[in-house]
């Protein structure tokens, strides 16, 4: 049974710090440069191809870098009052307009007085 690895495996959260992230996308990009020099003075065939590869690779490696530091605005702000609009859930307009479930349980004081004074009643059935 062989084990099949994907390209995108270097690239998992965690697997590379920010710093090798940001020199690996500026490698990616010279190299990026370089064959679109090539292409314009005519190279080899094989080298062009190379191009698509390497600007996936170079989205990958964005792709990553984006999603950890919402990971970590994420965190920061997980105990915060306000939370920034990006980070909400999307759900939808009406879902996010709608009560919340604390609000929606609160009751008015002239509820309660009725609710205290007028409980349900329990009536014994004869069988």
């Amino acid at each position: 049974k062989a084990v099949v690895s994907t390209q995108s495996g270097h690239y998992g959260r965690g697997a590379k710090s920010k710093d090798e992230l940001l020199k690996q996308l500026e490698d990616l990009k010279t190299e990026l440069s370089t064959l679109q020099v090539q292409k314009v003075t005519g190279g080899a065939t094989n080298k062009l191809s190379k191009i698509k590869d390497v600007r996936k690779s170079i989205a990958r490696c964005h792709t990553v870098l984006r999603s950890n530091q919402r990971d970590n605005l994420r965190k920061f702000y997980q105990k915060k009052k306000y939370i920034p609009l990006d980070l909400r859930p999307k759900l939808t307009r009406a879902l996010r307009r709608a009560l919340t479930t604390h609000e929606a349980a609160r009751k008015t004081k002239r509820q309660q007085k009725k609710e205290a004074h007028f409980s349900q009643r329990v009536f014994a059935i004869k069988a």
